[in-house]
C-alpha cells in the first residue's frame, strides 16, 4: 500500500528541485514610464513582445516610481507595448538583447494623454447573461433582470445545460455528480446540504456562475460531469462605499429579501462585509399513482398530498485584506449563514384492489421545522515572487457545520370494511448533523520563457461528519425509542492531493497537460450496530487541453480529462426518512466511487459561436433509483452502483445581435444517456434516450437607462436509471431601469409566465408501475431595488492578479 505521507513528500521535493533547475538567471530588460510632463505613471501595462511575430513574451505594471523590469529574458530581438487608463497605446520600435547577462535599457516612454474628456464618455457595454470562454460557459448574473429576485438553485436552471430534478439533484448535460464550488472552494456538503444552501442563497449576491466541464489537474478531480462555480460579487472600489438591496415577490406565498454591502478600501487594507436576509415561502403539490404486484394480486395506491415550506434565512461574510506590498497579500475572511425554517406536508393515501377502488386508506400530517448554521474561517496569503510572474498562494480553512431537522408524523389508517375502525399512529424524529471540515492549500505558479508556465500545489482536507438519527413512536402516552429505527452514523475522510500541469502558449496554438494524484482514507462506523466500512485508495488523474487558431475566425479545441464522483455524506448513512407507512428514503454505506473518462472536441466560428462534441464513460456509476419492497407493499428510494453510464453531446453555442438594440443568445444542446446494470434488485437494467435542451435569451434595449430580457428553455423527455422523466419547459421575462446615474437600479420579473414548469415521473426499472406527477411553485412575479452609495471611482491597481481575484479564493460554505 502507498504511504500517502511519503509519496507527497517525495512528490514535493521532486517539483521543488525541478523548478530549481529551471530557474537559472537570464537577461533583464528594464525601463521608465511618465507622462509628458515627466510625472511618473504608476501601474502602466507594460508587455514584452517578440519583434519576429508580435507573439507575447512577458506581462509587468510600473511601480511608483513609473520603473518596470522583466527577469529571465534569454537572448533575442524585442519590442514593448504600453498601455494605460487615460492615455494613448505606446509601441516602441525592436529592441535587440543580444547575450542572457546583459541588462538592455529601453528609451524612457512618455504616454500621450487621450484628448477625450472621460466625464463625456458613456459606457453602455454589458456581459450578456451567457458568455461563452475557450474553457468554460459563463453565466453572467449580476446584470440580468431575469435572474432578479431568484435563488442561486433557480439561477441554476437558467444555465444552459443545467437541470435540476424533483429531490434538487443537480446535473450537467443529463449527467448528476456535479462537483459545486464557490468563490472556488469545495462546499463539503450533502446534496441535501447543498441544496439547501444554494436555495437560500440570492442571486444579488452572485456575480457570475462558471460552468467548466473539463477541468485541469489544478481543480479538484471530484464531479465526474464537471464542475460549476459561483462567483460571488466583490467590491473593487477605493474609498468608502456599498450597495444596499430590497426586494418583494409573489407566487401563491410571499417573500421577500434584503441586503447590505459595505466595503471601505485604501492602498494597504481592504475592509469588506456584507448581510443578506430572506423570508420566503414556497408550495409543492404532488401525487403518486402506483401499482404493487403481490401473490394475491395486485394492490392499486393513489397517493395525493402537498407542502408548504418557509424560509428565514440569514447569511453574512466579514474579511480583510493587508496589502503588505504591491507583490504579497495576507487576508482573513469569515463566512456563515443562520437559516430556520418549517415545512408543512399532508398526505393521502386510497388503497384499493382497483383503479377508483377503496379498501382502505391514510391520511398524514407531516410537521417539520429545521434549524442549519455554519461558520467558516479562512486565511490566506498570497505572494508575486519576481516580476517574471512566478506566484505562492497558501489557503488555511475550517469550517463547522451544524443542522437538525424535526419532523413529527401524525397518521391515520381509515378501513373500508369497518367504518369504524381507524388505526392513529404519531411518530416523531430529529436528525441532528455536524461536520467539521480542515483545509490547507499550497498553489505555485513558475512561468517559463516564451510563453510557458508549471502550477503545481499540494492539499489536504480533513472531513468528520456525525448523523444521530432518532426515531420514536407515541405509545401509552409516552415517546418511546424505535431501535429498529434509529441510528448513530459517522463518517471521517481524509484526502491528500498533490499536482503538476504545464502550459504553453504560442502564436497560435495553446497546449495544457497536468496530472493529479489523490489518496482517501474513509470510514463509516453505523454506532447503533457496530458496523465499520473501511476504504482506502489511490487514484491518478490525468487532464489535457489542446487549442489552435486555425485563422481569424475560426478556432478549435481537444481536451480529456478522468474525474472521480465519491458518494455523499447524505447518500452513505443508512438511515430510512419516513415520508409514510408506503413511501421513505435509504442511505447505502456501501457505495463505491465511480469514475469518469470525458473527450471534448470544440469548434469556435468568429470567437462567439461555438459547436462542442462530447463523449463520456462512467464506471461503477452512482445513481438514484426507486426501487419496490415487495414485503412492505412500499416504494423507496436509495442510490446503488450501476456498472456504467455512457454519454455522447453535442452542444451549440449561438449569440446573435440582430440590431443596436436587440441581441440574443441560443444554446442547443442534444446528449444520449445510456445505463447498464446486469444486476439491479434482481433485475437486468438496459436502457437509454437522446435528449434534445434548448435555451435562448433575447435582450432588447429601450433607451440608455431602460432595458427588456425574455428568455425561454425546453427539455425533452429523458431516461436517467430506473426514470422516465416528462418534458419541461418554460418563458421568463424581466425588465431593468436605471435611474440617478445608474446609482439606482429598479427590476422587475416575472419566472415561468405560463407556469408550465412541471415534472412527471415514471418508472425505467422492469416490473415496476408508478406514476409521480410533481407542480413546485416556479410562477412568481418580483421587483428588486439596489442603491449604490459611496466612492465608486476603480483604481487602476484592482487589475492586479491579487489573491482576491484568483481562481483559489478564499469563500467557503
Amino acid at each position: 500500500m502507498i504511504n500517502p505521507s511519503k509519496f507527497f513528500t517525495v512528490l514535493l521535493l521532486f517539483l521543488t528541485s525541478s523548478i530549481s533547475l529551471l530557474g537559472q538567471p537570464l537577461g533583464q530588460v528594464v525601463g521608465k514610464v511618465t507622462d509628458q510632463q515627466a510625472t511618473a505613471i504608476e501601474y502602466a501595462t507594460v508587455t514584452l513582445l517578440s519583434a519576429k511575430d508580435s507573439s507575447l513574451v512577458k506581462t509587468v505594471v510600473t511601480d511608483e516610481k513609473g520603473a518596470y523590469t522583466f527577469n529571465a529574458i534569454s537572448q533575442g530581438r524585442y519590442l514593448i507595448a504600453v498601455s494605460s487608463v487615460g492615455y494613448k497605446r505606446f509601441k516602441s520600435t525592436p529592441f535587440e538583447l543580444k547575450s542572457a547577462a546583459q541588462q538592455f535599457h529601453v528609451e524612457p516612454v512618455k504616454l500621450i494623454a487621450e484628448s477625450k474628456n472621460l466625464k463625456e464618455v458613456s459606457v453602455t457595454a454589458q456581459k450578456p447573461f451567457i458568455e461563452r470562454k475557450a474553457d468554460k460557459l459563463i453565466v453572467n448574473v449580476e446584470n440580468s433582470s431575469v435572474a432578479v429576485g431568484s435563488t442561486a438553485l433557480e439561477v441554476l436552471q437558467k444555465a444552459p445545460g443545467v437541470s435540476v430534478d424533483k429531490d434538487d439533484n443537480i446535473a450537467l448535460k443529463g449527467r448528476q455528480g456535479v462537483l459545486i464550488m464557490v468563490d472556488g472552494k469545495q462546499t463539503y456538503m450533502s446534496n441535501a446540504d447543498l441544496a439547501n444552501l444554494l436555495r437560500n442563497m440570492q442571486s444579488n449576491e452572485i456575480e457570475s456562475i462558471e460552468i467548466i466541464n473539463n477541468p485541469s489537474a489544478k481543480y479538484e478531480a471530484a464531479g465526474k460531469s464537471g464542475i460549476i462555480n459561483i462567483k460571488l460579487k466583490k467590491n473593487k472600489n477605493y474609498g468608502t462605499n456599498g450597495t444596499f438591496t430590497a426586494g418583494a415577490g409573489y407566487g401563491k406565498n410571499y417573500k421577500s429579501n434584503a441586503g447590505l454591502t459595505l466595503n471601505n478600501r485604501s492602498k494597504k487594507i481592504n475592509l469588506f462585509g456584507n448581510y443578506n436576509y430572506s423570508n420566503n415561502k414556497r408550495f409543492q403539490d404532488m401525487q403518486i399513482d402506483r401499482i404493487s404486484a403481490g401473490s394475491r394480486g395486485d394492490t392499486y395506491f393513489y397517493q395525493e398530498g402537498g407542502s408548504n415550506r418557509k424560509n428565514a434565512n440569514n447569511n453574512f461574510k466579514a474579511g480583510v485584506d493587508y496589502f503588505i506590498n504591491k507583490n504579497n497579500t495576507l487576508g482573513a475572511l469569515v463566512t456563515g449563514y443562520i437559516n430556520n425554517g418549517g415545512e408543512l406536508y399532508s398526505n393521502n393515501t386510497i388503497i384499493g384492489a382497483a383503479w377508483g377502488s377503496k379498501d382502505s386508506s391514510v391520511v398524514s400530517a407531516n410537521d417539520g421545522d429545521y434549524k442549519y448554521r455554519n461558520l467558516s474561517y479562512n486565511l490566506n496569503f498570497k505572494s508575486v515572487l519576481d516580476t517574471s510572474g512566478q506566484e505562492l498562494t497558501v489557503d488555511l480553512d475550517y469550517s463547522n457545520y451544524y443542522g437538525n431537522d424535526k419532523t413529527l408524523y401524525d397518521n391515520t389508517y381509515y378501513y373500508t370494511g369497518a367504518p369504524n375502525l381507524t388505526t392513529p399512529e404519531l411518530l416523531r424524529n430529529r436528525t441532528p448533523s455536524r461536520i467539521h471540515v480542515y483545509a490547507l492549500k499550497a498553489d505555485y505558479s513558475y512561468p517559463l520563457k516564451k510563453g510557458m508556465k508549471i502550477e503545481t500545489g499540494i492539499k489536504s482536507s480533513f472531513v468528520k461528519t456525525d448523523n444521530d438519527f432518532q426515531f420514536n413512536r407515541f405509545r401509552n402516552d409516552l415517546w418511546q425509542n424505535d431501535p429498529t429505527r434509529s441510528n448513530h452514523f459517522i463518517y471521517d475522510e481524509n484526502i491528500h492531493a498533490a499536482y503538476i500541469n504545464y502550459r504553453l502558449e504560442m502564436k497560435k496554438t495553446t497546449i495544457q497537460a497536468g496530472l493529479r494524484g489523490e489518496q482517501t482514507s474513509s470510514r463509516g462506523n453505523l454506532v447503533t450496530t457496530d458496523s465499520v466500512v473501511k476504504r482506502t485508495y489511490f487514484n491518478l488523474f490525468p487532464s489535457a487541453v489542446i487549442s489552435r487558431e486555425l485563422s481569424k475566425n475560426h478556432d478549435i479545441g481537444l481536451s480529456y480529462s478522468r474525474r472521480i464522483n465519491r458518494p455523499s455524506y447524505d447518500a452513505l448513512n443508512p438511515f430510512e426518512y419516513y415520508l409514510d407507512k408506503y413511501t421513505y428514503n435509504q442511505g447505502n454505506p456501501f457505495l463505491n466511487p465511480e469514475y469518469t473518462d470525458a473527450f471534448e472536441l470544440s469548434y469556435t466560428f468568429k470567437k462567439a459561436y461555438t459547436l462542442s462534441l462530447g463523449y463520456n464513460i462512467t464506471s461503477d456509476v452512482i445513481a438514484e433509483v426507486l426501487l419496490p419492497n415487495a414485503q412492505k407493499q412500499a416504494l423507496y428510494q436509495t442510490n446503488k452502483n450501476l456498472a456504467k453510464q455512457t454519454g455522447y453531446n453535442a452542444t451549440l453555442s449561438a449569440p446573435f445581435s440582430f440590431s443596436k438594440w436587440w441581441s440574443s443568445n441560443t444554446n442547443i444542446n442534444v446528449f444520449y444517456l445510456g445505463f447498464n446494470s446486469p444486476d439491479l434488485n434482481g433485475q437486468k437494467l438496459d436502457n437509454g434516450k437522446t435528449v434534445f435542451q434548448f435555451y435562448s435569451g433575447h435582450n432588447f434595449k429601450a433607451g440608455k437607462t431602460t432595458s427588456l430580457e425574455v428568455s425561454g428553455d425546453y427539455q425533452s423527455a429523458l431516461i436517467y436509471g430506473t426514470f422516465r422523466i416528462s418534458p419541461q419547459y418554460g418563458i421568463d421575462a424581466g425588465i431593468n431601469q436605471s435611474l440617478n446615474n445608474k446609482k439606482v437600479n429598479l427590476k422587475l420579473a416575472v419566472n415561468d409566465i405560463f407556469n408550465t414548469r412541471k415534472q412527471t415521473v415514471t418508472s425505467a426499472y422492469p416490473g415496476l408501475n408508478y406514476s409521480l406527477h410533481q407542480k413546485n411553485e416556479t410562477q412568481v412575479v418580483r421587483l428588486s431595488l439596489s442603491y449604490r452609495f459611496g466612492r465608486n471611482e476603480i483604481k487602476p491597481s484592482r487589475n492586479r492578479s491579487t489573491g482576491l481575484e484568483s481562481e483559489t479564493n478564499r469563500i467557503k460554505k
